[in-house]
């Protein structure tokens, strides 16, 4: 309910006071930092003693320039164009009726997250520049680091003049609390879940509310028999090993027979300098002796870790085929010298992001120019890709008229 009355004062906010609310926050950040971080430690020690892996606690640590990466990435939103107010089209009917199609707000977003604290202040930026008003629910792990963070922003709010409820943070971590949360349709208007598959599926399996799905990453790599086997070595070590957390990473390697006992060694022997483990096909394995046996499970895992399924395919048909079977819907590439194939392969490939010659990992709101980004979305209504500020409206029509009646 307060949300909701906070959405309505949003909703119309001039481009100049959300700016301001904005750079307050990301002020307040910096000044903040000690009590946020301090807080941040007992979320550490708790995870420490719960057996968090180094990779989650990685995740869930803050620093001091992480808090400053924090509050640069709120100043660059409230650098960003506006995406409230903005005429899209404008039709003039033969009666004289004038209709224009204008950016919205959606109203009211409800976040349900894991344990990154840093995406408390990202995503309650997005939504303050959009117009929106959020109710944040973020995972056990990260719960005071969270209540730190969202303190010092509705503060930074009440500073100047906007209301504090246009951020909320559920403090409540139990699976009761997220269920109730996707069931406030009356008060949340879209849904949008981060964090891993198995969070994204519970929100689109338990939901009344509408959802945004984003991104479980199941990202293909094909290495088509015209490709530069050099190139094909470097995008597929930094597509798998820059950053394996990411939904953007690459999963599976497929590899024409024609180029395989060329490219496989080459890339094999990338890879290995992050110790990769290498899951292959019957092929796979009789050119890279040792690898481990795929099985039918790997070629539909998102690992998030240094292991990644390999595959001989025979044909650009049979990577597309693949493609199309196992895909999660959000990053392929394909790798080859060849425009013919590159474009039959951008065409049939049915992903959210489609790449010839370059890494899966650009798909990013901030790589693709659209500044910051709430998620991908692997889903085709509404939004598809990164979730940038314009993705974050919806649209109603004005109409001008001086008299008509129908």
């Amino acid at each position: 309910m307060r949300a909701k009355s906070a959405s309505c004062i949003l909703m119309t906010a001039s481009t100049e006071r959300k700016n301001r609310a904005l750079l307050a926050i990301a002020d307040a950040l910096q000044a903040n930092c000690a009590q946020i971080l301090a807080e941040n430690q007992k979320d550490l020690d708790a995870g420490a003693q719960a057996g968090l892996s180094a990779s989650l606690l990685d995740r869930l640590a803050l620093s001091e320039a992480r808090i400053d990466g924090m509050a640069q990435g709120v100043r660059e939103v409230a650098a960003l164009p506006d995406p409230v107010g903005v005429v899209l089209s404008e039709t003039r009917r033969p009666n004289g009726l004038r209709i224009q199609k204008v950016s919205t707000p959606l109203g009211v977003l409800g976040i349900i997250f894991e344990a990154r604290p840093n995406v408390t202040s990202d995503a309650a930026a997005l939504c303050l520049k959009s117009g929106n008003a959020v109710i944040l629910r973020g995972g056990k792990e990260a719960i005071r680091s969270n209540i730190a963070i969202s303190d010092v922003m509705r503060a930074a709010l009440r500073e100047v003049g906007l209301p504090q409820d246009c951020i909320q943070l559920v403090e409540d971590t139990s699976r009761e609390s997220a269920t109730a949360l996707m069931r406030l349709n009356a008060y949340v208007d879209v849904l949008i879940p981060r964090g891993g598959a198995g969070l994204i599926r519970s929100v689109v399996e338990n939901a009344t509310v509408p959802v945004i799905e984003t991104g479980v990453g199941n990202c293909h790599i094909y290495v088509d028999k015209d490709a530069d086997p050099a190139m094909a070595a470097e995008i597929t070590f930094n597509a798998k090993t820059s950053r394996v957390s990411v939904c953007n990473a690459a999963e599976s390697l497929l590899v024409h027979a024609d180029i395989a006992e060329t490219v496989l060694p080459l890339i094999k022997a990338r890879l290995d300098e992050k110790h990769t483990e290498l899951r292959g096909d019957e092929r796979a394995q009789a050119i890279l002796p040792g690898i481990v046996p795929a099985t039918d499970a790997d070629w539909g895992t998102e690992y998030l870790d240094y292991i990644l399924s390999i595959k001989v395919v025979d044909s650009l048909e049979d990577a597309i085929a693949h493609i199309r079977t196992y895909s999660s819907g959000h990053s392929e590439c394909i790798v080859t010298e060849n425009a013919e194939a590159a474009e039959r392969f951008l065409n049939a490939v049915d992903s959210a992001a489609v790449y010839h010659n370059a890494s899966t990992r650009f798909t990013d709101g901030g790589e693709f120019g659209f500044g910051a980004e709430i998620g991908i979305s692997t889903q085709k209504l509404h939004a598809r890709g990164p979730l940038g500020l314009p993705q974050l409206t919806s649209i109603k029509y004005k109409v001008y008229g001086n008299g008509q009646v129908r």
